[in-house]
C-alpha cells in the first residue's frame, strides 16, 4: 500500500498557493495593459539588440585598431632595436625601452636574445617560457604575433593584458624578439562606459516607452470598451445603444457594423412588439425567432381553450356612444390580457365582445388545464369588482358567461399564403365556444372530463350543471359549474387581482 501521508501536504500546499494567487492575480488582463506589455517589450526588445550590436561593433572596432597599433610598433621597434642587439649595446635597449613605458597604455616592453634570454625588460613581461616553447616550435619566425595573459595590478584587482611579439630579423636569420606588452583596461573602460550609456539611454526610452505604449493601448481599446458596453447594452435590452466615435479605420467599420446590428434588432424589437399587440407575444416570438420557417399547416397538441362572452353586450351598446363602447371593452379585454399572461395563456382573438383565449400552445405546458379555470374564475371577479368601482360613475355593469373545454386540437399557421393567422381548431375548441353559449351571467361552465382530471379536481369547487347536446355528438354531454378555486388557491388569486388593480 502506499504511503500518501506526504502527498496530502503538498496537495493542500498547492491549493493555498492557488487560492492566494487567484485572490490577488485579477480575473482577466485588460486590453490596455497587454498592448502597453506587447508594446513595451518590442521597444526594450529593439534597444537592447541595438546596444548589443553598437557594442560588438565598438569592441570590434578598438581591438582592430590595438592589433592594427600593437603590429605596426612591434614591427618598428623591432627594426630599431636590429643593430643594438647585434652589438649587444644592452644600454641603448633599455633607454629604447625606457621610452615606451611612458604611454599610459603600454605596460611594459622585453628584448630577447636569440636563445630568448632576457636582453632588456622594464614593466609587465609575460612567462618568458612561452616565448621559448613557440621559439622553439619555429612559431614567431616571420610575421608579429600577440596573446592576451592575466595579471594583477596595483589594486590587486585582475588586469587583462596583450603582449605583441616581433622577430629582429638580420640577413634572414633571427637574431632575437622584441616583446611589447599593452593594457586592455581602457578599451575595456570604454566598452563599459558605452554598456551604461546605453544602459541608462534603455532605461529611459523604456520609461518613455512605457507611458507612451499605454496612452496609445488606452487610445487603441477605448473603442474596444466601447464595443463591449454598447454590447452589454444591447444584451440587457437598450436597443437604442449606439457607438458615436467616429474613426477611419477597421475599428470603425466595426462600430457601424455593430450600429446597423442595433438598428436591426430595435426595428425587430419594434417589429415584435407592434406584432404582440395584434398577436400573442408567445405567438410574436415564436413566428419572429423562425423566420423563415412561416408557413401555412399545423399540429396536433393538448392544450386548453376559453372563451369568455359579455353578457347583454347588445344592450348596453344601444344605451352607450361608440367612443365609450370602445374604451370599455379596451379596458376589460386589457385586464383579461394581463389575467391571461399571468396564467400562462395567450389571446387568440377578439370577436367583438367575445375573448378567446388558448393555453398550452405554442409552448407546451402541463398545467394548461387548471391554468384555463384559474384564469376564468379571476375574470369573474375582476368583472364584479369593477361592477363595483364603475357603479360610482354611472357606468353599466359588465358580466361574463365563459366556457373552458380541454382535448386535442390543431394549432398552427391557418389561413393563405397571403393572409394567415395562427390559432387552434378542432372539436374541443367548439365545445368551448359551445360551453360560454349555454352559461349564464357569472358563470363558468367545463365539460364533465375536465372536472375529472388529477389536477383539476382536488383545486377546483365546481358542481354537476346541465346536460347539452353538442353537434357532431349523438350523445348529450355533462357540463359542470366552476364555483371557485379551492380555499388554498383562492388566497393567491385575492393577491393577484389586488395587484392588479391596485389596490
Amino acid at each position: 500500500m502506499l504511503d500518501t501521508s506526504t502527498e496530502q501536504p503538498q496537495s493542500r500546499f498547492k491549493q493555498l498557493i492557488t487560492k492566494y494567487i487567484s485572490c490577488y492575480l485579477p480575473e482577466r488582463v485588460p486590453i490596455a495593459i497587454k498592448l502597453a506589455l506587447a508594446i513595451t517589450l518590442l521597444i526594450v526588445s529593439g534597444m537592447s539588440m541595438l546596444g548589443l550590436t553598437i557594442l560588438n561593433n565598438q569592441k570590434s572596432i578598438m581591438t582592430a585598431q590595438m592589433l592594427g597599433m600593437g603590429t605596426t610598433l612591434a614591427n618598428q621597434l623591432a627594426g630599431s632595436s636590429q643593430d643594438m642587439v647585434l652589438s649587444d649595446d644592452i644600454l641603448g635597449l633599455k633607454t629604447l625601452i625606457n621610452n615606451l613605458v611612458d604611454d599610459e597604455n603600454i605596460l611594459g616592453a622585453t628584448i630577447l636574445s636569440e636563445k630568448s634570454e632576457t636582453l632588456a625588460s622594464i614593466g609587465a613581461t609575460p612567462d618568458i617560457s612561452i616565448i621559448k616553447l613557440q621559439t622553439r616550435q619555429k612559431i614567431l619566425l616571420d610575421k608579429v604575433h600577440h596573446f592576451t595573459w592575466i595579471t594583477l595590478n596595483d589594486n590587486f584587482e585582475s588586469e587583462e593584458l596583450i603582449t605583441f611579439i616581433s622577430a629582429i630579423h638580420f640577413n634572414n636569420l633571427i637574431a632575437g624578439h622584441f616583446l611589447i606588452t599593452f593594457t586592455k583596461a581602457s578599451m575595456v573602460k570604454s566598452l563599459q562606459q558605452s554598456m551604461q550609456l546605453i544602459i541608462v539611454v534603455t532605461i529611459l526610452m523604456t520609461l518613455i516607452a512605457i507611458l507612451i505604449a499605454f496612452i496609445m493601448s488606452k487610445h487603441l481599446s477605448k473603442p474596444i470598451h466601447d464595443l463591449v458596453d454598447a454590447s452589454k447594452a444591447i444584451g440587457e435590452g437598450d436597443l437604442n445603444f449606439r457607438i458615436h466615435e467616429r474613426r477611419n479605420d477597421e475599428i470603425g467599420e466595426l462600430a457601424d457594423s455593430f450600429n446597423q446590428m442595433a438598428d436591426g434588432l430595435l426595428k425587430k424589437s419594434q417589429v415584435e412588439n407592434v406584432f404582440s399587440r395584434f398577436v400573442s407575444s408567445n405567438v410574436a416570438k415564436e413566428i419572429m425567432g423562425n423566420l423563415d420557417e412561416v408557413q401555412l399547416g399545423g399540429k396536433h397538441v393538448h392544450a386548453s381553450v376559453l372563451f369568455a362572452d359579455i353578457v347583454g353586450f347588445t344592450s348596453i351598446s344601444e344605451k352607450l356612444p361608440p367612443n365609450e363602447i370602445a374604451d370599455l371593452l379596451n379596458e376589460y379585454f386589457s385586464y383579461i390580457s394581463k389575467i391571461s399572461k399571468i396564467f400562462n395563456g395567450h389571446i387568440d382573438k377578439f370577436i367583438g365582445d367575445c375573448v378567446m383565449v388558448v393555453f398550452g400552445v405554442p409552448e407546451h405546458n402541463p398545467n394548461h388545464s387548471i391554468n384555463a379555470i384559474a384564469c376564468a374564475v379571476m375574470i369573474q371577479k375582476l368583472a364584479a369588482r369593477l361592477n363595483i368601482l364603475h357603479k360610482e360613475t354611472n357606468h353599466p355593469a359588465i358580466n361574463f358567461r365563459i366556457g373552458i373545454n380541454t382535448g386535442h386540437m390543431v394549432a398552427g399557421n391557418l389561413g393563405s399564403h397571403d393572409r394567415m393567422e395562427y390559432t387552434v381548431i378542432g372539436d374541443p375548441v367548439n365545445i368551448a365556444s359551445r360551453l360560454s353559449s349555454v352559461a349564464e351571467s357569472k358563470q363558468i361552465v367545463i365539460m364533465e372530463e375536465l372536472y375529472n382530471q388529477d389536477n383539476v379536481k382536488n383545486k377546483v369547487i365546481a358542481s354537476p350543471f346541465a346536460t347539452i347536446q353538442v353537434r357532431g355528438k349523438q350523445l348529450p354531454v355533462s357540463t359542470y359549474l366552476v364555483h371557485d378555486l379551492s380555499q388554498e388557491h383562492q388566497q393567491n388569486i385575492d393577491i393577484i387581482l389586488k395587484d392588479l388593480l391596485q389596490e
